[in-house]
């Protein structure tokens, strides 16, 4: 049996991701619409082997999808899910507007998989933040074994998930340093070409920024509300893949090499820990790849309990739309459509 399926801004880096993962992944597709504003209608995007014309979002009726992956914009799924979902249609939705919601389901399938049954309240499923996926992929093997206490984590963050025009600045500034040409600033608040920036979305009153609140409040809802979790959140000048320096504090004693085995056999991840030099993933290896990777593995000395790991992944794959078509097949296994 073959679903009806909606990508919402399939134009857009991560609606384009979606649809090559659904035609990779095989799933059971009797139709695909792909769906985006006005000035997109009749724009090709590529589905496997075939191209499909965009759509215009504002005049596909909804009734004939019965799955909507949502990665246009808060604004857009705060307008139009509700629309989808009312119309019998689920939505799994990328943007940060309803993950915070109680009644609405934030799910990482690898992480906290039952949680996706709590859809049916308002039939939409929320997808977290890239940063926090990878990080609580890597850390449900060991905080279902010692009691995750406290994180400290530090992003370090590529362009792309700033989108396409960020993409594009950090290229255009690198070329234009080489060429000596003056270099034009739209997207970051700084240079970002040969440069990092301690500062990703906006600033919030208590001087952390909304990325590094979002690392909080989703760990604390999927993970366990009761870990303390502080960040730093930094954009880096590469173009694709997300890193992350993570320091743990377990309340229970914790063997660094049981860790490495738990981690080494829990799913969605890859370990590459060779205490020698190249023996860790950078950003360059993850491109293009599904797993998460974790390196580095080591005590920290300075606390009981301790651990340090590097945590990388691809932000456009696992980090959005990876994670979108496994919930979606989440569904399809657990018979909830």
């Amino acid at each position: 049996m073959g679903y009806k399926v909606a990508v919402v801004g399939a134009t857009g880096n991560v609606g384009q991701e979606m649809l090559s993962i659904l035609a990779e992944r095989q799933f059971p597709i009797d139709e695909i619409f792909a769906l985006a504003s006005s000035r997109s209608i009749g724009r090709e995007v590529s589905f496997g082997d075939k191209t499909i014309k965009c759509q215009n979002l504002e005049h596909f009726d909804p009734s004939q999808a019965d799955i909507a992956l949502f990665s246009a914009g808060g604004t857009i799924s705060e307008k139009y899910a509700p629309i989808f979902a009312a119309a019998g249609c689920i939505v799994i939705d990328n943007s940060s507007h309803f993950r915070y919601h109680s009644d609405v389901p934030l799910v990482i399938p690898e992480v906290n998989a039952d949680a996706i049954e709590g859809f049916k309240a308002r039939n939409i499923i929320a997808n977290p933040n890239c940063s926090t996926m990878q990080m609580l992929v890597a850390l449900k093997p060991l905080h279902d074994a010692y009691t995750i206490k406290r994180l400290v984590v530090s992003t370090y963050q590529s362009v792309s998930g700033g989108g396409k025009e960020a993409m594009d600045e950090l290229f255009n500034q690198t070329r234009g340093i080489f060429v000596n040409d003056a270099l034009e600033q739209q997207v970051f608040t700084k240079q970002i070409a040969f440069n990092v920036i301690p500062h990703i979305d906006e600033f919030m009153e208590d001087g952390y920024t909304k990325e590094e609140w979002k690392l909080v409040a989703e760990t604390k809802k999927i993970l366990n509300p009761k870990i303390k979790v502080t960040a730093t959140a930094v954009r880096v000048p590469v173009f694709m893949g997300h890193s992350e320096a993570i320091n743990i504090e377990f309340e229970k004693p914790v063997d660094v090499n049981e860790a490495r085995e738990l981690m080494r056999v829990a799913p969605g991840l890859l370990v590459i820990d060779k205490r020698e030099d190249g023996g860790y993933i950078t950003p360059v290896e993850a491109t293009g790849e599904d797993a998460t990777y974790v390196s580095r593995i080591r005590e920290d000395i300075t606390i009981e309990n301790g651990l340090n790991i590097w945590v990388v992944s691809d932000n456009l794959r696992k980090g959005a739309a990876l994670n979108t078509v496994q919930i979606a097949e989440l569904l399809l296994n657990r018979g909830l459509i």
